[in-house]
């Protein structure tokens, strides 16, 4: 007899949001990079698909967690980077995606 809990999927990639530190299936989480078209290395870029070469960090598709993970500085922790992060695409992203969720 097994302790375990059957799961419907076992593929199921649990990931960790930088901001509020929860874990959720990565189908749950919006996957952030550093855009490699940026000279300065600095523009975090969403990455909805989940494709963009380079290290991926994980975040709470919402505002609130975008904001809390900037005031916490975790896009530099996640993302091994040792200057601040423009984060505008990410901002535009989720307002976009929210005024979705309006409709």
């Amino acid at each position: 007899m097994s302790l375990r809990q059957p799961q419907s999927d076992p593929h199921v990639r649990i990931r960790t949001c930088i901001a509020t530190r929860r874990r959720f299936p990565d189908t749950q989480l919006l996957r952030v990079v550093v855009d490699r078209d940026d000279p300065s290395g600095r523009r975090v870029v969403a990455d909805p698909r989940r494709r963009l070469p380079g290290r991926g960090a994980w975040i709470s598709p919402e505002l609130s967690a975008l904001e809390l993970a900037e005031r916490t500085r975790a896009f530099r922790r996640a993302l091994r980077l040792s200057t601040d992060v423009d984060t505008g695409h990410v901002r535009e992203y989720l307002e976009k995606l929210a005024k979705a969720g309006e409709s």
